[in-house]
């Protein structure tokens, strides 16, 4: 298993996939998101063929899915070195137990679930350790044209305010919010990840946004009021 543990998809700083796209989180009907998207493609061959002991086809799995996998664990961890890591914690199990997996989900929820998992399972280890919660991809391009300094001075405010809402969010609720309004996840895949019913999965969801707001209504109150 070497030859995966070592393999540059996994040593490597991880950047933006080809042809996902990143921007700044917006409100939209209680979402926060940075819509992405997860590229598929043919895992399903890929995945038969790692079955069956082929490492290349495992391989390419990683090299099409460790970007994703990435953005998603750096949100649930301390830092960038634990979310890498997890990432290959997550790659390493997945190999190891690639045999077992039935193909009653897609892959990368199966992928996803074993990485948020560990994510999760490291949080509860560390409670105190919440880490940094990036709400944009760190690579991606600044959106063009560029707003004035009063409003880009409103929009770091926002943005400082939405981070440390949702990093201070218990696991169970920063998961959901993670997966459906910030990496842009649909219910059905968010919830399938976290191993929850869809009707479960929107009332975390629905709670987390709820505290989300609060938080940052109080928190731009606070701001205002010092001002």
């Amino acid at each position: 298993m070497q030859a995966i543990a070592t393999h540059p998809a996994l040593r490597a700083r991880w950047r933006a996939p080809r042809g996902r796209a990143c921007e700044a989180p917006r409100e939209r009907d209680g979402e926060f998101r940075t819509a992405t998207a997860v590229s598929t493609g043919d895992d399903e061959a890929l995945v038969a063929r790692a079955q069956a002991g082929d490492r290349a086809a495992f391989e390419e799995l990683v090299r099409r899915h460790a970007d994703g996998l990435h953005a998603v664990v750096r949100r649930l961890t301390r830092d960038a070195h634990e979310a890498d890591e997890v990432t290959q914690e997550a790659f390493l199990r997945a190999w190891r137990g690639i045999g077992g997996f039935q193909g009653d989900a897609q892959f990368f929820t199966w992928l996803y679930r074993i990485g948020v998992n560990e994510a999760r399972r490291r949080a509860a280890r560390s409670p105190a350790a919440r880490g940094e919660v990036a709400l944009a991809d760190p690579g991606a391009d600044a959106p063009d044209p560029a707003p004035g300094p009063p409003a880009r001075a409103e929009q770091a405010d926002l943005r400082a305010a939405l981070e440390r809402a949702v990093r201070d969010l218990e696991p169970d609720q920063r998961a959901p919010l993670i997966l459906r309004d910030i990496e842009g996840l649909s219910t059905a895949e968010a919830a399938a990840i976290l191993g929850l019913r869809e009707a479960a999965f929107k009332s975390r969801l629905h709670r987390a946004r709820m505290r989300v707001r609060a938080a940052v209504e109080a928190d731009l109150m606070t701001a205002e009021e010092r001002a």
